[in-house]
């Protein structure tokens, strides 16, 4: 019976989907037919503003304004002729229950779609329009992600459980941002020292590895830390996974991760952890420029004003280092004494 209730909703979910597509188009021809030139309202959505003590909706459900599709211009009638082309790629998918990659659906029409990211702005229109995620529409993407650890999936069934083993706590999720720094724990065998996983989502995080820390937090109810670099980006990094990404704010409620804890590597941890002076390099302009950028987002002053100032400090200082810098003192001080150190001591933000 439970295999029937879960096949029973998802066809039910399928067929509300399938009737907003030809709902949507019922309206369109209506329009068409009767002289009249569509108007297809999208709602916007942001992760975050620039103004940082702004009482706000970013972040949220709420869209903060409209983006009209008419064919009264050339770009937006392009724009409509491609989301339309792409819903109907979906509304077959829906219907046959498969699943497709976006570059497939790219290369079924590239001479109108002209670029993959044309396809992307309109499978993120379709999902604002339908209020769902990429997933509910059978398009996947190709996961990037590595994960090593204690862990399983119940067969049959769409949820994770723990993996128990003798005298062990529950494992605790560590992201971190590097294959190299990855590859390092693993050779350190760090997750069967301490029981836990570790993620790595090789850089910026795509869709699949977001979704499945996610879901890993909400099924398992753990405390999850991320180590990145000490620089721009591998703080932009720590943002996307706990704030989402301003390319999938209308999405940013299933991809979130707002129980994550920067472990590391702080710029104050330059001098704690005594990191070499050839190790530590200098802020390039562009560096610069995205830190300035990066402390007018309303998020930080509003939800995790320490990690704003350690942002400041990294500004104030004109200096960054990498992961990899803190091993300089032994090739297993990450796994034998920073990252330990930092959970037992809570040392983490």
């Amino acid at each position: 019976m439970e295999g029937k209730r879960r096949g029973y909703e998802w066809s039910h979910r399928e067929s509300g989907f399938l009737t907003k597509i030809k709902e949507f188009t019922r309206v369109l021809l209506t329009d068409l037919t009767n002289g009249r030139s569509p108007l297809i309202l999208i709602d916007r959505f942001r992760s975050y503003c620039a103004v940082p003590n702004a009482n706000c909706f970013c972040a949220s459900d709420l869209p903060y304004g409209k983006e009209a599709l008419t064919l009264r211009t050339k770009s937006r009638a392009h724009r409509l002729v491609v989301m339309l082309r792409v819903m109907l790629i979906v509304q077959k998918l829906l219907q046959e229950n498969k699943h497709s990659s976006k570059r497939d659906i790219y290369y079924t029409y590239p001479s109108l779609f002209l670029d993959q990211s044309v396809v992307d702005q309109a499978i993120n229109d379709i999902c604002i329009l339908m209020q769902c995620s990429r997933h509910n529409l059978n398009v996947v993407s190709a996961g990037n992600g590595l994960t090593m650890g204690w862990i399983r999936f119940s067969e049959g069934e769409r949820k994770f459980d723990c993996i128990s083993s003798p005298n062990s706590v529950h494992p605790v999720p560590v992201h971190v941002e590097e294959v190299k720094v990855f590859q390092r724990l693993a050779n350190d065998q760090f997750c069967n020292v301490n029981h836990c996983i570790v993620i790595t989502g090789r850089g910026y995080p795509d869709i699949p590895t977001r979704r499945f820390l996610r879901l890993l937090v909400e099924n398992l109810r753990l405390p999850v830390y991320c180590l990145v670099d000490c620089d721009p980006y591998g703080f932009d990094i720590l943002t996307t996974y706990r704030f989402g990404s301003m390319q999938m704010a209308y999405d940013t409620k299933h991809l979130r991760v707002p129980e994550i804890r920067w472990l590391g590597a702080f710029p104050s941890d330059s001098e704690r952890y005594f990191v070499p002076k050839q190790c530590i390099l200098p802020l390039t302009a562009e560096d610069k420029r995205k830190v300035e950028a990066m402390l007018l987002r309303c998020y930080l002053q509003r939800e995790v004003p320490q990690w704003r100032l350690e942002l400041k400090l990294m500004l104030q200082k004109g200096v960054k280092f990498e992961i990899e810098a803190l091993s300089a003192h032994a090739l297993s001080f990450l796994s034998d004494s920073y990252i330990p150190s930092k959970i037992d001591h809570k040392l983490i933000m």
